[in-house]
């Protein structure tokens, strides 16, 4: 953003009209504000915005994050925003007045209002979307309930998230199933690898492909839709693990053309923590037995059916529609264009570091705000522990196959001041070699 936008956009993010004056004045001086911003932020676009730190600045002060610790690793779970905290709050607190009838009677009947709302961020059919807890729950929910027979393949890879690996070994262990696993070289930009990975694992016995949208381990975007493609075309199934990527860039579930997608809310969409969701194409919905039993009918034609999880806290259910609320209030191309930006911004400033090494694309067809990066002759344990030590920079180590990197995960509250600490703690660390 030009010097010239920027005074305008400082001088116009402090006025209100007239109409909003008065409400505004109940209101605390961080919505105030972040309201402001918006207003002027009007016309700006995604890439000059994703600059501007001014902006930014009053979307962190949504958040309650620490100012002793410099949070990156939000891939792992990410802080929720004020307004979601205090509707988790205010519902828990109303269910305890009368729990079985606030709960049930009140609270749940706010269960269809929240699936159209997730089924519009999603771009499918209420009809196909499943509330649930986290992406494990929505992907072993498909994983145990496919009918699978003893000597059909599942298609999946080395990189994938451990529980998902887990529930496919115990299916091979009860059931006599086959997976053959893919061990992905990463980070690539190469399209015609990474589906062609997956397409010469095909056999005529194979049955399910699972994809892992983005890597967890270090930010790698897979061209699900192409694989998804190929594999249709050979009466193939498609299970996609969207964790990481629902809510994080801009895509519509259908878009992938998947016939079964799970995610954490609680990561992307900042939904409170132990809120996930499940997306089944409807027309496969019968086929899937659910995990917990609900009827005597466990092949009904209703995805409903994927909900039957017992007792369970409402509060944190109905609090995801103000995550929803946030999260179309900033838009999804001003999110993946910041976080995508935050991710470069550090980037940029160690990839000419002696001995300092990157994992992950700088393109954003292919990452987004996950980045890993190494140092020569240091183990990514030991420069996770500098940086906690000495910067109280909160990251993560990964040594998970062929990936042995530290993640580091910055998320829409994250300054560049924060990433500026960030980069001189690697050249430090980088130093002491």
């Amino acid at each position: 953003m030009s010097e010239t936008n920027r005074r305008k956009f400082l001088k116009k993010a402090g006025i209100f009209s007239a109409a909003t004056f008065f409400t505004a004045l109940s209101k605390p001086a961080w919505s105030k504000n972040l309201e402001a911003a918006l207003r002027n932020a009007e016309g700006v676009s995604a890439a000059d915005l994703a600059t501007e730190e001014d902006f930014w600045y009053y979307i962190q002060q949504s958040f309650t994050v620490s100012s002793s610790l410099i949070n990156l690793n939000n891939g792992g779970v990410s802080p929720a925003p004020k307004t979601v905290q205090d509707a988790m709050k205010r519902y828990y607190d109303y269910s305890n007045e009368a729990p079985s009838y606030y709960m049930w009677r009140v609270l749940d009947q706010g269960r269809e209002p929240l699936r159209r709302n997730l089924a519009r961020v999603a771009g499918c059919s209420p009809e196909e979307i499943a509330i649930n807890r986290n992406s494990s729950e929505g992907l072993e929910t498909v994983i145990y309930g496919l009918s699978l027979k003893a000597g059909d393949e599942v298609v999946a890879t080395l990189q994938d998230y451990p529980n998902m690996i887990n529930a496919y070994k115990q299916r091979e262990l009860r059931d006599g199933i086959k997976v053959k696993w893919i061990n992905l070289e990463l980070p690539s930009e190469d399209e015609n690898y990474l589906v062609s990975q997956y397409v010469n694992a095909f056999t005529t016995k194979t049955k399910v492909v699972h994809i892992t949208h983005i890597i967890n381990w270090m930010g790698q975007i897979i061209p699900v839709k192409k694989i998804a493609q190929e594999a249709h075309k050979r009466g193939i199934e498609v299970v996609v693990d969207g964790a990481h990527s629902f809510a994080h860039f801009d895509f519509k579930i259908p878009d992938l053309e998947a016939d079964y997608f799970a995610t954490s809310l609680h990561k992307w969409l900042y939904a409170p923590i132990g809120s996930g969701m499940l997306y089944v194409r409807k027309e496969k919905i019968k086929s899937i037995y659910p995990l917990f039993a609900t009827s005597d009918n466990p092949l009904k034609d209703d995805i409903r059916k994927f909900e039957a999880l017992g007792t369970r806290p409402m509060y944190i259910e109905q609090a995801i529609g103000k995550a929803i609320e946030f999260h179309e209030m900033i838009g999804i191309e001003r999110k993946q264009k910041r976080l995508h930006y935050l991710k470069n911004y550090w980037f940029d400033r160690v990839k000419d570091i002696p001995k300092v090494k990157l994992h992950t694309s700088f393109s954003p067809d292919w990452g987004c705000a996950i980045g890993n990066v190494s140092v020569d002759g240091k183990t990514p344990a030991e420069l996770d522990a500098f940086l906690m030590d000495k910067y109280k920079i909160h990251a993560v180590s990964i040594s998970w196959e062929n990936i042995k990197s530290l993640r580091v995960t910055p998320n829409v509250y994250t300054t560049t001041e924060n990433l500026d600490v960030l980069v001189e703690a690697i050249k430090t660390f980088a130093k002491t070699i």
